[in-house]
Parts: C-alpha cells; sequence; structure tokens
C-alpha cells in the first residue's frame, strides 16, 4: 500500500512520486527507497521519520544527486522542484540548483566542514559559485547570516576554524552555510542527533523561526518523533524504504494508525522508574572532587569540589550539558584520568590512593560502558575474544572453561550465539553497545560507569537498550553511575538525579523529586528543554506532576 500525505491548498515547493533507489552489490540488488511520494509546502516543514535503514536518508540524497553511482540506482519516479523534475538532471544543471535553491544540512558538521579553511572562507564559498559576487560582498552577507544564527561576535569569530567551535555553534555555521544563497527549500538531515538536549533545542527553535521568517520549506529527517513534535506540519514515518503513514503532525502523535508509528511513539522516554529507591549505605563516596586539566597558572576545572553518594543497589543519574564535567566525573572514579585533589571511596578503600595491581583488582569490580561502542571496541577482536578477555585478564576462568562463561554472556545481552565468532564492524550500533555491556558485565562486578550508552541510537533501540540495563541491574545487583545529557532518558533508569554544570553540581535530588519540584533555573531549563513537551503531555507546569 501506498501512502501520500493529504491533500494541500498550498502549492508544494517539492513533490515527490513514486520514487524508488536501490543498491546493487555482490550479494545482490537492495530496495533502499521503495514507491515513495510526498510533497514539501513552501513555508512548511514536513518530517520523514524512521529508523536507522528506514531509507529517508536515502531518499532525500537521491534528490540532489548525491547518491552514488553506482552502487546506487535511481529506479523509477520524479521529485518536481518548478516543474522540473531533479531525477533527470544532468550533473551541471543539477549543481546550478544545489546549492543555490535547494541547500542541506548534514547531520554531523565537524565531518561535513573543512578542516583546512576557516568558517568565513567556507561560507563564502556558496555566494562566490552561484551568485558571483564581489569578496567583500561576499564577507559581508556571512557576517550577517553568523549574526542571525546565534554566533556571538561573528566579526572576530568569522576567520576561525571548525575546531575552534563547539558542537551547537558548527550547526549553526552549517545552517548559515546552507541559508546564505536564500534557498527555497532546505533538507536538514539528523541535525540535533548529537547535540544536548538544550543545544538540540535552540537549534530546533532556530530552524523553525528562520524557516517561517524567510518562507521557506524545510524537509527534517529524523529518527525521533519526540524531537519533531515541536516544529513539524506533516510527519511521514517510513519502514523498510516504504511509507506506512503520513499525514499532519497532531493526527500523527493522537490517532497514529500503524503499529511501527505506534512502536516509534512507544519508544519515546517517558515516566519514571517503577518501583522504590533503595534505602541503604553508600557504596561509593565521592568527596571534594577535582580534576583540572592544562597549566597550574591557568587549569581547565573540569570537575571542582564536587560531592556526592552512590547507594548499594541504586542507579544514580548524573545530568548536564556538554562540557559540563559528567564524563570526566566517570573517568575519575575508575581512575581513568588523573585526579587532582579529593577522595573517592569504593566501600572502605580509597581508590586515589591505589596503584599497579591493587588498582588494577579493583577494577574487576568497577567498570565502563563506553558512549561510542565502534570506538570502544577492538576492530581486530571477535565477540568472543572481546568477551573472553577481562575474565582471562583477571583470572576468573581459563581457556578451558571460558567458552560457556562467554556464551552465558551472549544469551544475558540479547545476543545469538552464532555471532559469537563475527567483528565488531559486523554488527549494528544497537548490537555493538550490547557487546559493549557484555564485556562490562563480563567480571561480575559491583559497580558501573554507563556513559551516555543510548545517545547515538534509534529510539527503539535505545528503548530496547534501557530495558535491557535495568533487567540486567537487577539480574547482576549492580549499583550505577548512569550519565546522560537527556533527562528523559535517566528518568525511566535513575532512583536519584546530580545535576551538574561547568563542573560543579547545582542540584541533587530523587528522580521524581526533581521533576516535580526543580529548584534551581538550570534544573527547570533543562527540563523545559525536553523535546515534544506538548505533544508526549510533557508540559505541565514545573512544580506539577508531568506523569
Amino acid at each position: 500500500m501506498r501512502w501520500t500525505c493529504a491533500a494541500r491548498r498550498i502549492e508544494p515547493v517539492l513533490k515527490v512520486e513514486n520514487l524508488s533507489v536501490s543498491f546493487v552489490t555482490r550479494m545482490g540488488t537492495t530496495k533502499a527507497v521503495d514507491d515513495i511520494s510526498f510533497t514539501v509546502d513552501k513555508g512548511k516543514i514536513t518530517a520523514i521519520i524512521g529508523e536507522s535503514g528506514s531509507g529517508k536518508s536515502v531518499a532525500c540524497y537521491s534528490l540532489l544527486g548525491l547518491v552514488p553511482q553506482p552502487p546506487g540506482r535511481i529506479d523509477g519516479g520524479r521529485a518536481l522542484f518548478h516543474d522540473q523534475d531533479l531525477l533527470q538532471l544532468d550533473p551541471t544543471a543539477l549543481r546550478k540548483i544545489r546549492g543555490r535553491d535547494i541547500a542541506m544540512i548534514f547531520q554531523d558538521p565537524m565531518t561535513c566542514l573543512n578542516p583546512y579553511m576557516t568558517i568565513g572562507r567556507q561560507l563564502m564559498e556558496p555566494l562566490l559559485y552561484h551568485k558571483k559576487v564581489s569578496r567583500a560582498q561576499a564577507r559581508s552577507r556571512a557576517l550577517e547570516l553568523l549574526e542571525e544564527v546565534g554566533i556571538r561576535d561573528p566579526v572576530s569569530t568569522i576567520d576561525n576554524y571548525p575546531h575552534q567551535f563547539s558542537g551547537g555553534m558548527r550547526q549553526r555555521v552549517m545552517i548559515a552555510m546552507a541559508l546564505i544563497n536564500e534557498p527555497e527549500l532546505l533538507i536538514a538531515d539528523e541535525p540535533t542527533t548529537a547535540l544536548d538536549v538544550t543545544i538540540q533545542a535552540q537549534i530546533l527553535k532556530l530552524l523553525a523561526s528562520l524557516q517561517a521568517k524567510r518562507d521557506i520549506g524545510v524537509l527534517f529527517i529524523s529518527h525521533d518523533l519526540a524531537v519533531v513534535a515541536d516544529i513539524a506540519d506533516q510527519i511521514v514515518v517510513m519502514q523498510q524504504g516504504r511509507i506506512v503513514e503520513a499525514g499532519k503532525r497532531d493526527a500523527i502523535f493522537r490517532n497514529a494508525s500503524h503499529p511501527y508509528t505506534q512502536k516509534l511513539l512507544h519508544a519515546i522516554p517517558h515516566g519514571g522508574k517503577p518501583g522504590e529507591r533503595p534505602v541503604c549505605e553508600p557504596l561509593v563516596t565521592v568527596r571534594n572532587l577535582c580534576t583540572w586539566f592544562g597549566s597550574r597558572k591557568s587549569p581547565v576545572k573540569a570537575v571542582d569540589d564536587v560531592s556526592f553518594d552512590i547507594l548499594r543497589g541504586e542507579v544514580l543519574g548524573l545530568v548536564g550539558e556538554s562540557g559540563s564535567g559528567k564524563s570526566t566525573i566517570g573517568r575519575s572514579l575508575l581512575r581513568l584520568v588523573p585526579v587532582t585533589s579529593g577522595e573517592v571511596r569504593f566501600e572502605d578503600t580509597d581508590v586515589t590512593a591505589l596503584q599497579g595491581r591493587a588498582l588494577k583488582n579493583l577494577r574487576r569490580r568497577m567498570q565502563f560502558i563506553f558512549q561510542d561502542p565502534f570506538a570502544s571496541l577492538n576492530p581486530r577482536m571477535t565477540v568472543y575474544d572481546t568477551l573472553a578477555e577481562p575474565l582471562l585478564l583477571h583470572g576468573l576462568e581459563s581457556r578451558g572453561t571460558v567458552g560457556a562463561h562467554v556464551l552465558k554472556l551472549m544469551d544475558d545481552v540479547g545476543l545469538a550465539r552464532a555471532f559469537v565468532r563475527k567483528y565488531p564492524h559486523e554488527f549494528s550500533g544497537g548490537q555493538r553497545q550490547r557487546i559493549a555491556i557484555g564485556r562490562a558485565l563480563a567480571t561480575r562486578p559491583e559497580f558501573v560507569v554507563a556513559d551516555e550508552p543510548v545517545s547515538a541510537l534509534d529510539v527503539t533501540i535505545q528503548a530496547q537498550i534501557l530495558a535491557l540495563m535495568q533487567e540486567l541491574g537487577r539480574e547482576y545487583g549492580l549499583t550505577m553511575l548512569f550519565i546522560s545529557h537527556d533527562l528523559s532518558v535517566v528518568r525511566q533508569l535513575a532512583d536519584r538525579i546530580v545535576v551538574l554544570h561547568k563542573g560543579t553540581i547545582v542540584e541533587q535530588a530523587g528522580t521524581e523529586d526533581l521533576f516535580e519540584r526543580p529548584q534551581q533555573a538550570y534544573t527547570r531549563q533543562l527540563l523545559q528543554s525536553i523535546p515534544g513537551r506538548t505533544l508526549l503531555n510533557l508540559d505541565a507546569p514545573l512544580g506539577e506532576s508531568t506523569a
């Protein structure tokens, strides 16, 4: 069954009809996009939603000739932009439209911006190519756009390089670059996936305001329905290359008819952790912890005089924006970074005083789950070797007995035993995170630091991993420090929450107490930044229950 958006009164700026795209490989032909149709109206935002592999990015990239051919192949369909079929244009004609009439914001600005060119030169380039203006005019226009997208002091920063900007500022530069030629259609591919919830809210608000101000059509690609809840006019839901449901935003959120759409909605984190909070003695005690970097004269105070307890059997959530010191605290607890001063105690042991074998022995009881499993897993080691290594290193199993334990770990984290000889690159992101969790649990630790373990995953995979961590936490009797910038994710797992800002604690409380009665302005700002509050019934005034 083929879906199209409802009939519209406004003339669409883009009309896609029966688009099909496939990839031809040695393993056969894969249909990435299968006979889809949708429209984007002038002055409106159409969001295409779906998990990784649903075909949403391929569909949009194919419109601009960005799908490499081969192995990509346009099998059929039309993409009408001002009565021109984009799919039939030759590369020269398409280049005249791309970047001028249709612009694109890519997912990762750090890999899309040229590290060898200043921001100013990269902003000026589309103007110089398409509009043939002078360099002085191009620079003046670049400064105007940088100010419009919220870059502070653009006169001073226009000659900076991409690495000198934060992630949110780089994304603002990408938006400025896309808008500099005043396009009629803007395609935004997951523009907020890697950003903190507060920065994400700023970028979404910025995109919506610029779209309304300039009356342009926007095609917004995302895997997260909550992200588009506040800005989309129309929503198109894709699964396995097909459109399974499409319609107005409110209709999709309130009356979704397709099981896949309902699954995506159900996967959005909301509600608190069931059960009672553990009341017992601390397992980990942190007092006046300082972790500074750089010179002694002008140190960067990543963590500055932080104190808290983690009770045995509880999950403590640690939240804050990038740069707040969350990950540094997690690494400090396990001595993965040098501690400047303060004390970290695990039961009666002063972790900061341990060296050599004593520290190694303690790390068997304290494990770390890193944010990016692809970077933390050894690409040359199979799953078997990855899971067996900590068991053999700590002498918990012999070569003869380790195999059975590895297979038990595979069962625990929900991976088929047949995958045990595969390498990390042969798995999806969610499966790799399951491997990383299995490695952390191999030594039967009592305490685990989980550093943003679901931030890069689709919402449905994220929900699976969160459920897995809850189940394993109960089975293994784990105490956990769960680090995240997303309060809605932390709410599902944590018994208590510590809010961190610029290396210091601004608030700590029981999870539901913090959601219902936040005491500090910064905490209220984080809560207000949770995407989709209105449509997800999360917009009760702070101080009232949001359950």
